[in-house]
């Protein structure tokens, strides 16, 4: 299922949460070797972690986590701002009704159908929360996996060529998009909402995060 947790409210879900934080680890340093930092309990976390992201988990049946993604809106500090700005040639984006999407993270194992899910899940906080678009760094790998789920960004800045490319692009989901993108996910759109729904989230609260 989806769950949509703010990290202040990740202690309430500890071995959800562990098992993310690992997750992160394996994909990012030891299967895509990047420079990110392995705490000693072999779990990633940076310092947008400690801004009180709104993470979109698909938790597996078993509890643990499938795949997860972490929003923070761009009228707050983010990622591209402050690493990649270089890849936004009209300057940062500041906009609270654009949010950053980052850690775009599939468990080992995970089916390419928890990908979708989760684009599926961050369709529904654009919904509900009165967003109007997401925008964030992909890889050349990514590429693939977003032509698969049926929701490809359009890029805004790019470089690099071949594997070593890196892009900046913005998501706008529509009514035929989440379709599509829900038929991938092998999920019907009206549980993802369910599922939003139960997370209490308002766009109220969501500006106060």
């Amino acid at each position: 299922m989806l769950r949509f947790i703010h990290a202040s409210d990740l202690p309430a879900y500890p071995a959800l949460a562990r098992s993310m934080f690992c997750d992160r680890a394996d994909q990012f340093a030891h299967r895509l070797k990047w420079e990110v930092t392995v705490d000693a309990q072999g779990q990633v976390r940076d310092q947008y972690d400690a801004l009180n992201p709104l993470y979109v988990i698909w938790q597996r049946a078993d509890g643990l986590h499938g795949g997860s993604m972490r929003l923070l809106p761009t009228s707050g500090r983010t990622m591209l701002a402050e690493h990649f700005a270089h890849l936004c040639p009209d300057g940062p984006i500041n906009d609270p009704a654009i949010w950053e999407c980052t850690r775009f993270c599939l468990a080992p194992g995970a089916s390419p159908h928890v990908a979708a899910a989760l684009m599926l899940g961050g369709g529904e906080v654009l919904r509900g929360l009165n967003l109007r678009q997401y925008v964030g760094v992909f890889d050349a790998r990514m590429t693939r996996i977003y032509k698969f789920i049926g929701s490809s960004p359009t890029v805004i800045g790019a470089m690099g060529e071949g594997r070593d490319r890196i892009s900046a692009g913005l998501w706008r989901l529509t009514e035929t998009d989440r379709q599509r993108v829900a038929q991938r996910a092998r999920l019907s759109p009206d549980i993802a909402e369910l599922w939003f729904r139960r997370a209490g989230l308002s766009p109220a609260a969501n500006l106060a995060a």
